[in-house]
């Protein structure tokens, strides 16, 4: 273990700095610091060397540079091993440096804020602190570098139960930290300079995301399999991710899959009290009414036995009345969302079930202005796609029959196809009453999910409305939902046999509209 004796400080996060050198002094090491950083360390009464004094030469451009230089990176570089390096070191009156602490300009802070110019933003993008600490990461063999204020503790305590030294298994772990500040660091720049590009419709020429690991799952889809859940480092708008969870055991890899599904939902509705319920990844029951406590009735009443054990999104607080419905001893839910809860209402659902997992989320609504993308794992590659957020407009909707829907019929259809957008394809959601009463979800064929969808709806689609999530490509499914007492089809339309689908609902007395938009969900 390499004893350390000179060490170089110079962090935009200052949580912390002055206890770490106070430590790092108290063990005869040699402090070395720039600009506010030793500042903060002389006015605690530290003795610091200032960077100017080390390299004989002032800060220059307002800071801009300061640590580029020879005296700096020389002393991080040098291998100690190597006579060489040493000997060019010694002759060029230069000592080694054995600790780096720095982490970066506050460039993520800077950008987030409300009116940041492009300026200030470039400002920030920090240049001699990345280079020392990947400098530092590269000698690992030789030198420390802390970027992290949460490892210093664990540096001080390391330091004073070994003479000052640090194994190299600590050091090469401290490197690979520090070398994901920096990737990180540079990621959000890229992200940030290719937004513009990105807004004018291109996609990414080279994708390059920050995820940090937010919770260690106790396995994936299926127990053997290990999995992660990992938070995006630009997300502006309300999701699981920013959730916080109340009570009840850890989230599995499928709860949070489930719960997502259920969120991007109800978000559709924020303008009504809407529930969902969520079974699979899939909606088996979906309601919207003027209250949250009958949309909840009319959400789980939609499919009774594919709810138990579901997930259940509401986009409204829950009251001690709704709880009181939701833990009745006919319903069994894996996990509960929404955006807050009455003491009375927690203690209700706490006492129901142990374990039953509840998360509270803020105000929800999706954010238009940046969406995000969408990803999906292929072996060896990555697809990328702009999130499904297009809504239709009841302007937009184009009716192609002879019969024409009701203002009633276009809320139901509008609120179907709200729903369809979230299902499985291929996909098929009847409605009636602002309720989802059947759906046909993951089939290979279209009729087969209108068959699974009436099945499932067990006569109360009777004078309600069918969604379908892409066009009919025959008229079967047509007959079948005739059959079945429905009165209105909304579906984007655009296949080859339109007009015979058309001529199957005039048949039938169907009003149908086109959307001219798909939702394939796959």
């Amino acid at each position: 273990m390499n004893k350390i004796k000179r060490a170089l400080l110079s962090v935009s996060n200052k949580d912390g700095i002055v206890e770490l050198a106070r430590g790092l002094h108290q063990l005869g090491i040699q402090l070395i610091s720039t600009g506010g950083t030793a500042g903060r360390l002389k006015e605690a009464g530290l003795p610091v060397t200032g960077i100017s004094e080390l390299t004989k030469y002032p800060e220059m451009m307002d800071g801009r540079v300061k640590t580029l230089h020879p005296a700096v990176h020389g002393g991080i570089l040098a291998v100690r091993a190597n006579q060489k390096h040493m000997a060019e070191l010694k002759e060029a009156g230069l000592g080694t440096i054995d600790l780096i602490v720095c982490n970066l300009y506050p460039f993520a802070e800077t950008i987030a804020r409300a009116g940041s110019t492009q300026a200030e933003a470039l400002e920030n993008i920090d240049i001699g602190g990345p280079t020392m600490i990947r400098s530092a990461a590269k000698n690992n063999q030789d030198v420390a570098v802390v970027v992290d204020p949460a490892d210093y503790d664990l540096l001080l305590e390391k330091l004073r139960n070994s003479e000052q030294g640090l194994d190299s298994k600590f050091r090469l772990k401290l490197a690979a930290k520090a070398f994901a500040h920096t990737a990180q660091y540079d990621q959000l720049i890229h992200e940030y300079l290719a937004e513009p590009e990105q807004k004018g419709g291109a996609m990414p020429h080279i994708m390059l995301k920050r995820y940090q690991k937010k919770l260690e799952l106790r396995y994936g889809e299926n127990p053997h399999q290990r999995a992660a859940f990992y938070q995006e480092n630009k997300r502006k708008e309300p999701s699981l991710i920013t959730a916080r969870q109340l009570h009840g055991k850890a989230l599995s890899f499928n709860n949070i899959n489930d719960a997502n599904g259920a969120l991007e939902l109800i978000k559709e509705f924020t303008g009504q009290a809407a529930v969902a319920v969520i079974k699979h990844a899939n909606p088996c029951g979906m309601a919207v009414s003027r209250s949250i406590f009958k949309a909840f009735q009319k959400a789980y009443a939609g499919d009774p036995l594919s709810a138990f054990g579901g997930i259940v999104a509401l986009n409204r607080r829950v009251k001690a009345e709704l709880a009181a419905e939701i833990a009745a001893e006919d319903k069994f839910v894996e996990l509960v969302i929404a955006p807050g809860y009455s003491e009375a209402a927690l203690a209700i659902l706490k006492k129901r079930w142990k374990n039953v997992r509840l998360l509270e989320t803020v105000e929800l609504y999706i954010n238009q202005d940046d969406p995000g993308y969408e990803f999906k794992q292929v072996t060896g590659g990555l697809l990328v796609q702009e999130r499904d957020i297009r809504a239709v407009s009841r302007e937009e909707l184009k009716v192609v029959t002879e019969s024409e829907p009701t203002p009633e019929q276009i809320d139901e259809l509008l609120f179907a196809w709200k729903v369809v957008k979230h299902v499985k394809s291929n996909a098929i959601v009847m409605a009636k009453d602002g309720m989802v009463v059947g759906v046909g979800a993951g089939q290979m064929s279209r009729v087969d999910s209108m068959l699974i969808a009436g099945r499932k709806a067990g006569g109360r689609q009777e004078g309600g409305v069918v969604a379908s999530d892409a066009f009919f490509p025959f008229p079967d499914a047509i007959t079948e939902a005739a059959a079945r007492g429905i009165k209105a089809v909304i579906q984007p339309g655009g296949s080859v046999r339109d007009q015979e689908v058309i001529q199957a609902c005039n048949q039938w007395g169907i009003a149908m509209v086109f959307t001219g938009i798909r939702h394939f969900k796959h």
